[in-house]
């Protein structure tokens, strides 16, 4: 045997041994997945608390939209259909759990959270960043929605009076009661409640949406996106602990909708923290903030997902409001929050641009002089309604606006950063090829 075929069968049996433990590897990893999942379905305390929970169902099924947006394909929906009918076979017949109508969604997550890791683990190499950027998040979106419900139950019990009459009397002073208008509007319409409603539950559905169609036009450029949904919710509940407060409906109980003070009462009405149960969830409305978010975030993408996250800002206006989870002021208190958040995620646009740093500032001081208005000086908008509309005017406009130059230039960033990178990766591309024309070998190791 030559010296150049000794040294071709030794680089081939190393290639071998490499493919063989990255072959185990991946083995390992997606038998502990399926046992984590199939762990997950199987536990009575987790089925009972969280997969027939509306709201956790509808966010462990964004994994499933992830899935389907990023890697569209029969296989795909024939993978998530097959493992969803396995878990729920296996907790009604084996386990004997009670069959709830969320828990259907539930074991679509499930199945959905199972292909998409597959699909992760034995990922090409060219493939494996984008689901990687797809996986992950799906996991930490589920995870944060399981603690929501922790976290603001440390914040009703570090708080037990809350500061509704002060927001309620703020509503007041822009001479409409949205909250009760919407609520009467809800009472006369139950379809419309209804529909309304569904938006307001399908939330993780638009931002599992809007995420996935981004990663897949801009690969990993696309984290802030994500970045930005998953922060609103902890940066939220520092906020709740500000100003706590509940809704409407918690403190008028039966007489919501159809019996508000009147505009003389409200002026007149003693301001004081009094005890509400109920979670304290109400400024800034984190439901608005996220669909804002998730609006803001479709630029560029398809008309029929911007009409999507369009028609979820719309409902989950009229679902905040009519529900009475909410007053005027909180949706108001929302767009300067979001504006912040965005504006602090997007971290491939340097702080120094004048833009992002715009962004921020305004985002924090607008959000933060709302809670603070509200708590300290509510009697400052009953100076004048004209006073009140132009602060809620000026508040939603200019939010609006200083995302429109943000956007622009993350745009112009982006073109850029391409132009710049374009004739590097051409000379790299161009290095990689041997002086022989050869094409040159891919070294990763492909699933």
């Amino acid at each position: 045997m030559s010296r150049s075929e000794s040294l071709a069968t030794r680089t081939g049996g190393t290639w071998k041994r490499m493919a063989d433990r990255a072959a185990a590897l991946r083995t390992a990893l997606t038998v502990a997945l399926l046992a984590i999942v199939l762990a997950l379905s199987l536990n009575a305390d987790f089925y009972n608390s969280s997969m027939i929970d509306a709201f956790m169902a509808l966010a462990l099924s964004g994994a499933v939209v992830t899935l389907l947006v990023v890697q569209p394909s029969w296989s795909n929906f024939a993978g998530v259909a097959a493992c969803s009918l396995v878990l729920a076979g296996l907790d009604y017949r084996v386990m004997g759990f009670h069959p709830r109508f969320m828990a259907a969604f539930s074991f679509l997550g499930l199945g959905g959270l199972a292909v998409l890791g597959t699909r992760t683990i034995w990922a090409r190499t060219r493939d494996r960043t984008l689901f990687l950027c797809a996986f992950l998040p799906a996991v930490l979106f589920a995870v944060s929605e399981y603690m929501a419900s922790t976290l603001l139950d440390y914040t009703e019990a570090l708080h037990p009076k809350t500061f509704d009459l002060y927001l309620y009397t703020v509503d007041c002073s822009l001479r409409a009661q949205f909250s009760f208008l919407m609520g009467q509007i809800f009472s006369r319409h139950l379809w419309f409640r209804f529909a309304a409603l569904l938006f307001y539950i399908a939330l993780p559905l638009p931002l599992a949406l809007v995420y996935a169609a981004q990663l897949r036009l801009k690969n990993k450029r696309a984290l802030p996106v994500m970045l930005a949904f998953l922060v609103t919710g902890p940066l939220g509940v520092v906020y709740y602990n500000m100003v706590p407060a509940t809704g409407p409906v918690h403190i008028f109980g039966q007489n919501f909708p159809w019996h508000p003070l009147s505009t003389a009462q409200a002026m007149h009405l003693v301001l004081e923290a009094v005890p509400v149960k109920g979670a304290r969830n109400a400024i800034p409305s984190l439901h608005m903030a996220w669909v804002l978010l998730a609006w803001w975030n479709s630029k560029g993408l398809s008309r029929w997902i911007r009409a999507v996250a369009l028609a979820f800002v719309i409902f989950t206006v009229f679902a905040t409001l009519g529900t009475g989870e909410h007053y005027f002021v909180d949706l108001v208190a929302a767009f300067p929050f979001a504006l912040m958040v965005q504006a602090l995620c997007l971290y491939p646009l340097p702080f120094r641009y004048g833009a992002r740093r715009a962004a921020f500032l305004f985002g924090a001081f607008a959000s933060l002089a709302w809670m603070a208005l509200v708590s300290f000086a509510p009697t400052f908008f009953w100076i004048s309604p004209v006073l009140s509309w132009a602060l809620v005017v000026a508040t939603v406009s200019i939010s609006s606006w200083l995302m429109h130059r943000l956007q622009n230039a993350e745009f112009t960033n982006e073109r850029m950063q391409r132009e710049i990178a374009g004739p590097a990766d051409a000379r790299k591309a161009q290095a990689s090829v041997p002086k022989n024309g050869a094409v040159a070998y891919d070294s990763g190791i492909e699933g």
